[in-house]
This record gives C-alpha cells, structure tokens and sequence, in this order.
C-alpha cells in the first residue's frame, strides 16, 4: 500500500509516522507526478486557503481532482474544506465531496477542544477526537453520509466512496482506527 501525503502546509509529517506505524509506504506529494503509482491521498489540517493557492501555484488542482476520481482521499480539517463543493467563501476547492463545510466553525486556536465520537465503522470504543480551529460539516448531500457527529449534532465526518472528511486531526492521536479505515478504503 502507497499512499500519499499532501506535503504543501500543514500537519503532513504526523500523517506519515502514523501511516509507517501500520506498515503503508508514504510520499510527500507536492507536485502532480508525485501522485503516480499511489494507492491513495491524505490532506492534512493546516490553512485551507494556503493549501488551495499553493495546490494552483503547483499545477495540482486538477490532477487532484482527477486523483479522486479515482483513488481514495481523506482531508482532515483543512483538508476536509478543501475536498467539499462549498466553504461559503471564494477560494481554491477540488469540490469532490457532495459536503458544505464552515471554516472554524468552533472560533479561534483558544477554543480548540477534545470530544469522544461514537464512530460505527471504527468499533464499539469511542473515538477521542482532538478539534483544532475546525470546520464543521454544515451539510452532507448524496452520495455522501454522515459518519460522525458531536453530540449536538454537528456533523464532524463524512464519507462518499472512497472520498473519507473528518474536522478533527486522528494522526494527533495514538489511535490508529481512522488511519486503518482509509486504508481500506484505498484497497
């Protein structure tokens, strides 16, 4: 199993140890032959308007797009903005995921926070989620569902395919379940 990282900003390097720890092969990606040959794409957390213009300045938006029409991709926090149709704002999105996404949606670094999300897919323990600056999942349309959310009901990950969304950050935690998840997805 190959699977890529999105390397132009943000939490990569967390992404790759986790993903070496169950055995995956990894690539920093940061231009479009990069994605030759991958089984799969992470695009971490960082700043989703960085990552767009950087992802445009490298030729990448396209090829990306392509990627995940495809492969498997998962964005995590930033990159779960930069995978949805809307952020209810004009910048860089691949539009992959049938998902309207609002920008830190819980405020500023301050008012980051850890939840435990009852995840189906994951197993019978909660998740321990960790929220830095996150987005929330305003929307999620078909193909797309749901598969998590706060106990308010705001939504916090999504699936469509091969497609995987999360607002949290899973390689900030020892946990390794949503890693071997999109791992499955990238089979």
């Amino acid at each position: 199993m190959k699977i890529g990282v999105l390397a132009l900003q943000g939490d990569f390097a967390e992404h790759i140890v986790m993903l070496k720890r169950l055995g995956a092969e990894t690539v920093e990606v940061r231009l479009p032959a990069h994605l030759e040959g991958l089984d799969g794409l992470i695009i971490p957390g960082g700043e989703s308007t960085t990552i767009g213009k950087l992802a445009v300045d490298f030729g990448l938006i396209e090829p990306l797009r392509e990627f995940g029409r495809r492969r498997a991709i998962w964005g995590t926090c930033a990159g779960a903005i930069f995978l949805s149709k809307d952020a209810r704002r004009n910048q860089p999105l691949l539009g992959l995921m049938e998902i309207t996404v609002q920008r830190n949606a819980f405020g500023r670094q301050v008012d980051s926070f850890e939840a435990d999300l009852a995840i189906p897919e994951l197993g019978e323990r909660p998740y321990h989620a960790v929220f830095i600056r996150a987005p929330i999942i305003e929307s999620v349309s078909e193909p797309a569902r749901v598969l998590a959310a706060l106990p308010d009901g705001r939504i916090v990950a999504a699936q469509q395919g091969k497609l995987l969304a999360t607002s949290f950050h899973p390689e900030l935690t020892e946990d390794s379940r949503f890693h071997e998840f999109f791992l499955t997805l990238a089979r």
